[in-house]
């Protein structure tokens, strides 16, 4: 089995959860994940089957969000699963108050991810450190975000803002509800969360686990082609005798004029159609060689 599979995941399972369950379901052992979600959040989480585990690293990086952040309530994790630390009714927060505050949180961004989270300090994960009542500095990072949309504003003792987020790797949403409350004032807690698009796969084409399990059953199930995950990178076809000694590990002299494409990573393929892998790209003076990078026939 050679794929992917656009999962939704629910509500109370872990990433890995998931993995385990796709694992039992497939009965196979090389499944893996494209990027963590909180146990409490829900959406696109892309799933990666046998040897596509090894193309993770190159499916589309950028990722959307709609979040719901609740404002007078700050808690030890940023959600709403964690202990509350700070609670004041502020009925009279307007939404006028908050929208022109979105536009600080545009483009690069410093960013303070939250204690529970699962980023390693000297070999061991935030959220097990804190878990244990031990205090540290967790440090700084830059992150992306593309795009802030007001999408609605509910009024209340606890008002709350709905907003659709789009970002690069690494950028917290909890942190962004936190630093949100922090700027206003009252504090601000994440209280719900749904990734709408990751790895170039988005919410409304993806399957529940109870889904995937039926098709199974049903002997309807079809994994997603590499290619279909893998088009936002270019690709080449070399010929059967090219491919045959590329996928042994040589490197192959191509023509400029065969490929125009300023990435350095490309989709390689023979010229049967069949994926053979990812290649790098390496210019020289007259030419350009393609170096195996990953080799998956």
């Amino acid at each position: 089995m050679f794929g992917f599979i656009p999962l939704n995941k629910p509500s109370g399972f872990t990433s890995h959860d998931c993995v385990a369950k796709v694992r039992r379901l497939l009965n196979i052992k090389k499944v893996g994940h494209g990027g963590t979600l909180d146990p409490a959040a829900t959406g696109v989480l892309p799933i990666a089957v046998g040897k596509a585990t090894r193309l993770l690293p190159f499916l589309p990086e950028n990722k959307a969000y709609q979040a719901i952040i609740r404002f007078g309530i700050q808690t030890t994790t940023d959600d709403l699963q964690g202990e509350v630390i700070k609670r004041q009714s502020v009925p009279d927060l307007s939404i006028e108050a908050v929208e022109p505050l979105l536009s600080q949180f545009l483009g690069e961004i410093a960013q303070i991810p939250p204690m529970y989270s699962a980023i390693q300090r000297d070999g061991q994960r935030l959220y097990e450190l804190a878990r244990k009542g031990e205090t540290v500095e967790v440090p700084v990072r830059t992150v992306r975000v593309d795009n802030i949309e007001l999408v609605d504003w509910n009024t209340g003792e606890f008002p709350e803002l709905v907003v659709n987020i789009e970002c690069g790797p690494g950028t917290y949403i909890r942190a962004i509800a936190r630093d949100i409350g922090e700027k206003l004032g009252v504090g601000g807690t994440l209280a719900a969360l749904t990734r709408t698009e990751s790895c170039g796969m988005i919410l409304s084409e993806t399957i529940t686990l109870e889904e995937l399990d039926q098709q199974i059953e049903q002997g309807t199930f079809a994994l997603l082609k590499p290619e279909l995950c893998l088009k936002h990178l270019p690709k080449i076809t070399l010929s059967l005798e090219a491919g045959k000694r590329w996928c042994q590990g040589q490197k192959i002299a191509i023509d400029p004029p065969k490929i125009a494409t300023s990435s350095p990573i490309i989709q390689v393929y023979n010229e049967e159609e069949d994926f053979l892998g990812m290649s790098q790209i390496i210019s020289m003076d007259t030419h350009k060689i393609l170096k195996p990078k990953v080799v998956i026939i």
